[in-house]
């Protein structure tokens, strides 16, 4: 569920780029002005006010608010301002070629739904004039690689229907593979996990527990380690409760010293339109102070009240 408040009757998206026009003019930049515009609109309004801005001023709106804005919030504002495919094929480029940042594809590939991953593979490779696919295969090794590849390629049914008696099975082979023998099978991990659906392997995951006595999140940080590791937890976190899995990261991105701004940046802008209500219900239960009070606490300035303002109401 989204937190996302978008007005009931918003202004024109001409009228929305007259106004964002008028908070760049003058010395400095309205930028209370241009956070309360823009972390009001929906993707699709939001794509509409780019494209007025360019007909109007004969400017790319991006230019304008990376010249007006600076440091975290620029990163944010940049960031938003995207259709979700968009936003993360911008993401999985970045962190794939530039940043090498293999935790980061890592997390946007495995936590995305076949549907997502098929339209983003369309926008990734209309963007950038190459397949996501050419650049997994570029950036990443070993069992890594095999995950990352199955996963994007491989559709895969979306309906919350299981097969209880396939789950079983498939519990027992991922037992035989992984800790009932020296060494793992990884080719039956990244078998099992890029072609069954997100209910099935929680349902595959709920019988490992059941015969086993403790969890296949726990078995599969015990046989697998590094990327792939966190490819396969990923992917059964989000299958079991993504909410939680997305609270957990942000309570990662937060804790100890200092904060993992991009990180933190990157769960709120990508997932306010989509499951953000959720993930602060699971944020709250889980460490018991509402995500807006953490936020609250580690930013500041306009960035803060940018952030804010997509979290929605504090609850």
């Amino acid at each position: 569920m989204s937190t996302l408040n978008v007005p009931p009757f918003p202004p024109s998206p001409r009228d929305d780029a007259i106004q964002l026009y008028t908070a760049f003019k003058g010395f400095g930049c309205d930028t209370s002005a241009v956070i309360n515009i823009l972390a009001h609109r929906d993707a699709t309004q939001r794509a509409y006010i780019q494209q007025e801005y360019r007909t109007m001023y004969s400017e790319d709106i991006l230019k304008r608010l990376s010249s007006e804005l600076s440091g975290k919030l620029e990163t944010a504002v940049l960031l938003w301002i995207h259709d979700p495919a968009g936003r993360d094929a911008i993401i999985l480029k970045q962190s794939l070629t530039v940043a090498k940042n293999l935790e980061t594809a890592t997390e946007v590939i495995c936590s995305r739904t076949p549907s997502q991953l098929q339209y983003l593979r369309q926008i990734y490779h209309s963007k950038f004039g190459i397949y996501l696919e050419h650049d997994i295969e570029r950036n990443t090794s070993g069992d890594h690689k095999k995950i990352l590849l199955a996963y994007v390629s491989k559709p895969r049914y979306e309906g919350p229907e299981v097969n209880r008696e396939m789950a079983e099975k498939d519990a027992k082979v991922l037992y035989k593979a992984g800790e009932k023998k020296l060494g793992t099978d990884e080719k039956t991990f990244v078998q099992i996990f890029s072609e069954q659906s997100a209910a099935q392997l929680a349902a595959i995951s709920s019988c490992y527990h059941g015969k086993y006595g403790h969890s296949l999140k726990k078995a599969i940080k015990k046989e697998t380690s590094g990327n792939f590791a966190h490819a396969l937890l990923t992917i059964l976190q989000c299958a079991e409760n993504p909410a939680k899995y997305f609270a957990k990261v942000l309570r990662k991105a937060m804790k100890g010293l200092g904060t993992d701004d991009t990180k933190l940046i990157r769960v709120i802008v990508t997932r306010a339109e989509i499951d953000l209500q959720y993930i602060k219900v699971e944020y709250l239960k889980k460490y018991k102070k509402t995500l807006n009070d953490a936020v609250h606490s580690e930013t500041s300035g306009n960035y803060r009240a940018f952030l804010l303002l997509l979290l929605g109401p504090n609850q």
